[in-house]
């Protein structure tokens, strides 16, 4: 309507002038030209998205993490006293594999916002819940070592086998995280005909 530089807004209405090729595509020319709008696995969802295995996800890390405060080991020889999982890591340095990896995991399936990213993001949560799930047994199975005039008296507490639980559950919910290429949703307006996949 104006030439380059003529005007930086209209005179009538007073809106910003824009180049033509600036605009988004009108909707009725993404009715014609299916290829112009944006993939449904593309399209991003509200951060309270809770479907394809989302909301589990976020909320099983999270308990991991409240577990990981709890108690994992009790011990009565040579001293008596009952160890969180943190104050257990802090003893056992390689037992912060679990703690980080439940932090990392929430981070990062709050920030998976589409399906292509969720389902992206598979590899990582199951190799992040399988760490937990490695450092629970590795301490369940590894004896301590001993010293022949110290004697070590020691019962694993609620606290690991919680975390060893929930480690499985995210390993299972991470190899399906983002769900199929199919009924996904979709806040576009599609041709009827259109196959979403």
């Amino acid at each position: 309507m104006f030439t380059k530089g003529e005007v930086k807004s209209c005179p009538e209405c007073g809106v910003k002038v824009i180049p033509f090729s600036e605009l988004p595509p009108s909707p009725e020319a993404l009715a014609l030209d299916p290829e112009q709008q944006t993939r449904p696995e593309d399209e991003e969802l509200a951060w309270t998205f809770n479907g394809r295995g989302r909301g589990m996800l976020i909320m099983v890390a999270l308990l991991g993490m409240g577990v990981f405060f709890a108690p994992w080991l009790h011990e009565s020889s040579p001293e008596i006293r009952t160890l969180s999982g943190f104050e257990f890591a802090r003893e056992l340095p390689w037992l912060w594999a679990a703690g980080v990896a439940w932090f990392v995991m929430a981070a990062l399936v709050v920030s998976r916002r589409t399906i292509r990213q969720m389902r992206g993001s598979r590899v990582a949560v199951t190799f992040l819940a399988a760490m937990v799930l490695l450092t629970v047994l590795m301490r369940y199975f590894l004896k301590t070592s001993s010293h022949p005039y110290i004697v070590h008296r020691f019962s694993y507490g609620w606290g690991l086998y919680t975390s060893g639980f929930l480690s499985l559950v995210a390993v299972v919910l991470g190899v399906r995280f983002g769900g199929a290429l199919e009924d996904m949703p979709t806040t576009q307006e599609r041709p009827q005909d259109e196959v979403l996949h």
